[in-house]
């Protein structure tokens, strides 16, 4: 399996999923770095080049992604489908399709681009863990010290090159991913769990659980819940 974390995060944030995996059987478990993060805080990339960078990881795998890391397998499914067996999505999105609000989300994250160079990362991490997505986690559940690892050329790339707001909407490609796709959803995300809900049904192969007792990052507030349902899903293979 390979593991595609969020936006601010590091391939650290998987360290309880890895752990809780192994602890099952799954020995050939990684995860990496995306463009402008942690020990790749230095590379630049959309969203399709990230993509690429995280098959160039991978190989052929089941990949995981949550949230920006979700929308990034979302992507390495389209453009190298031999390499993905199968692809999990926490929290994820296809792209937003209305024009307007797209082009002000990219008005928005080029504000919040510039915000981190202005403020710095540990004073934007502050801000960022305060968005309500983010308010079922715990102090120790935020990993507010591996976030701090990032730049802030590197978080503010990442916005720009590969924020929702740059991404083109996927909807009408969902069709043409043949794979099992597992859509991982905290039972309180209202929002995510309607895009979950719409992507469901337009994927080929794809099957949708809530997890209760969380929230947006249910990868961080519920990591036995998260691998009890990949292992009961991976089963059915």
């Amino acid at each position: 399996m390979l593991l595609a974390h969020g936006f601010t995060q590091t391939a650290q944030s998987w360290s309880p999923v890895q752990h809780l995996l192994r602890a099952r059987g799954f020995d050939d478990i990684k995860a990496i770095d995306l463009p402008g993060h942690g020990s790749a805080d230095d590379v630049r990339a959309d969203l399709w080049g990230s993509a690429d960078h995280l098959v160039a990881a991978g190989g052929r795998t089941t990949y995981i992604g949550y949230s920006m890391g979700g929308r990034v397998g979302l992507h390495a499914a389209l453009a190298h489908p031999d390499e993905v067996e199968r692809l999990v999505l926490i929290g994820a999105t296809a792209g937003i399709d209305n024009a307007d609000a797209r082009a002000q989300r990219r008005t928005d994250d080029e504000l919040l681009a510039d915000r981190i160079g202005t403020i710095g990362v540990e004073a934007f991490i502050d801000e960022w863990l305060q968005n309500p997505l983010f308010a079922g986690l715990t102090p120790n559940q935020a990993l507010r010290e591996d976030r701090l690892h990032n730049t802030a050329d590197g978080l503010a790339s990442s916005l720009r090159l590969a924020g929702t707001g740059t991404q083109a909407p996927l909807w009408d490609r969902l069709i043409e991913i043949s794979c099992p796709v597992l859509l991982l959803v905290g039972q309180h995300d209202q929002k995510f769990r309607a895009i979950a809900e719409r992507m469901a049904t337009a994927l080929p192969n794809a099957e949708l659980r809530a997890i209760d007792d969380a929230g947006h990052s249910v990868h961080l507030e519920q990591p036995e819940r998260i691998v009890d349902a990949l292992v009961d899903w991976m089963a059915k293979d």
